[in-house]
């Protein structure tokens, strides 16, 4: 059985955006903490995300050169979506233009491993069962990126072993939590915790 691994940055006050979805302010000048989190996804055996999230990066990493990169387009991946293979074709119609406009030099070519947003696992069922069955396979740990209401549904329903939550020094006063969906205060016990130059805290808890 191995742990799924919830891993999202924070704001001091415990917000994953803006009220708009807006996130810029986690892209900070810190790059120990940027070189922790390239090293921390790295060691999943699998990603897995919501469907508005999976769309939104499955058009954007296949093309990118940012070190974040190389993990997010080699490792396996799985989508929770009710659209079925429907998904997939999106991004394979998307990959596709890409790699003709990279044979015409009017964009980048494709990375290493971009194929794999194309060969996604898609997970239409209910979302217990769908995480029971990954988690029964065997291989390194699930990390699930979000967005933020898919997080707080794996939160809600109890499937969260561990959580690395990557604290950024800045308070937004509002915006979209985590952890909004509890319906009583959820005790965690910290694990680690590691501090970076820039002011940025890893914090890894688990349910205590």
């Amino acid at each position: 059985m191995r742990d799924l691994i919830l891993k999202m940055s924070i704001s001091v006050d415990g917000f994953v955006s803006d009220l708009d979805g807006r996130n810029t302010w986690m892209f900070g000048a810190d790059q120990e903490a940027k070189d922790w989190s390239v090293e921390y996804i790295g060691k999943a055996g699998l990603h897995i995300m919501g469907s508005r999230s999976f769309l939104a990066m499955a058009p954007f990493w296949p093309t990118s050169t940012l070190a974040f990169a190389p993990p997010m387009n080699q490792i396996p991946k799985a989508v929770f979506s009710r659209q079925g293979p429907a998904i997939l074709g999106k991004v394979a119609a998307t990959l596709d233009d890409i790699g003709a406009k990279a044979g015409t030099g009017q964009s980048p070519g494709l990375q290493p491993g971009a194929e794999s947003w194309a060969e996604a696992h898609v997970a239409g069922g209910d979302l217990a069962d769908e995480i029971a069955t990954l988690k029964a396979e065997e291989g390194k740990p699930i990390i699930a990126h979000g967005g933020v209401s898919f997080g707080r549904s794996l939160i809600a329903e109890g499937l969260v072993d561990q959580f690395a939550l990557l604290v950024i020094p800045v308070a937004l006063g509002k915006g979209l939590p985590l952890f909004s969906e509890l319906t009583a205060p959820k005790p965690l016990k910290l694990m680690s915790s590691k501090a970076f130059p820039g002011g940025a805290v890893a914090q890894i808890y688990r349910p205590a």
